[in-house]
Order: structure tokens, then C-alpha cells, then sequence
């Protein structure tokens, strides 16, 4: 996956993501969807080199 280099193609991206995540926890547990979140952090964290929870200092619980 390639990530975006402009500011308005970010937003976008982020904007669909948010959609596909409230469309999905409408549709999954509780469980369910957070084990998703979990998955998507990691990817995020794979795409762009930075771990998610050391970025926002929640010690591991973003």
C-alpha cells in the first residue's frame, strides 16, 4: 500500500476509513470490533513507521 503525499489525500483516506469502521461496528460485536481496531492500528503503524500507541503516549492502549 502506498500512502499519499498530500494533505487533501490523507483526509480522504482517513474520512473513508472512519465510514468503513462506523459501518463495520454497527455490524460486529463488541469483541469483534475491537479486534479490528487492533488491526487497523497495526497496519497503520506498518504503513507509515511509527507505532500508533507511542505516537498519542497511551502506553499501549490506543
Amino acid at each position: 500500500m502506498l500512502l499519499s503525499t498530500t494533505d487533501d489525500d490523507v483526509l480522504s483516506a482517513a474520512k473513508e476509513l472512519g465510514e468503513e469502521l462506523t459501518q463495520t461496528q454497527s455490524e460486529a460485536t463488541e469483541s469483534e470490533f475491537e479486534e479490528i481496531l487492533v488491526q487497523c492500528n497495526e497496519a497503520i503503524s506498518e504503513g507509515i513507521g511509527i507505532q500508533y500507541d507511542d505516537a498519542c503516549d497511551a502506553g499501549g492502549c490506543c
